[in-house]
């Protein structure tokens, strides 16, 4: 698949990031991708060329391009879990200091940019995220329902705080088809049953799953973490919805 190398303008700068889409020419269905805490690197690339095969062209934006291009901390090719006591504690004050206001206009942006490639069908995109790039998705499709038809979340971050802007106080918004894939211990069964009511009572087509044996980053092949049996099944749940939202 074809990759190419971007600069998304947006209210704050410009935000570096990179595309893969399908080699055959024409245009395509548009995926936004939203990286997870650890940041843009090569993982990414593989799994938005892995998605771009299946016939859509996908962005990854670097969210921390505020502090810098990717990656804006040094990251080793494997991160076991030795490694992740020193590496989040450089991450987390760029993941605290990516405010809610931020993320909203860093995705208007991301879609905006997203939708006028040439490479881009017309109608509407999707979003899909990890980790925290879940809570993005679920941000950015709340945000835009009239150009996001499927939004897919996968091992997330906080989707239900006591926040008055928490993602699950902002589903009442959402029009996109939801998929959202957890690890065993990503939300405890209090906050599960709290986000289930708020997307029912919102009448939003959803599924939440947990993915059996998992912990949080098994969709990561560079981690400790991932697991091939729930990362092969986080493709099957997006897949599916994305051919279904986006035909």
């Amino acid at each position: 698949m074809p990759t190419k190398t971007l600069r998304i303008p947006t209210p704050d700068g410009e935000a570096d990031a990179f595309a893969a889409f399908p080699d055959s020419g024409g245009r395509h269905p548009g995926v936004l991708m939203y990286m997870d805490a650890i940041g843009l690197r090569p993982v990414l690339r593989e799994m938005a060329r892995e998605l771009a095969g299946h016939g859509y062209y996908v962005l990854v934006p670097n969210v921390y391009y505020r502090h810098g291009p990717a990656p804006v901390v040094e990251l080793p090719e494997f991160i076991g879990n030795d490694d992740r006591p020193g590496l989040f504690a450089k991450l987390m004050p760029l993941v605290q200091a990516h405010t809610p206001e931020h993320a909203l206009r860093d995705a208007a942006a991301y879609l905006g940019f997203l939708t006028t490639q040439p490479e881009v069908a017309a109608g509407p995109v999707a979003v899909t995220g990890y980790c925290m790039g879940a809570v993005l998705a679920m941000r950015t499709a709340a945000a835009h329902p009239g150009q996001v038809a499927a939004v897919a979340g996968f091992h997330p971050g906080a989707l239900v705080t006591d926040a008055p802007d928490s993602p699950h106080r902002l589903v009442s918004g959402l029009t996109a088809q939801v998929h959202l894939g957890l690890a065993e211990n990503d939300l405890t069964p209090e906050a599960r049953v709290e986000l289930e009511q708020a997307l029912d009572a919102a009448g939003v087509g959803y599924t939440c799953e947990v993915y059996p044996g998992s912990v949080h980053g098994f969709t990561m092949a560079d981690t400790g973490a991932f697991d091939p049996a729930s990362s092969q099944l986080h493709w099957e749940r997006l897949l599916p919805l994305l051919a279904s939202a986006l035909a």
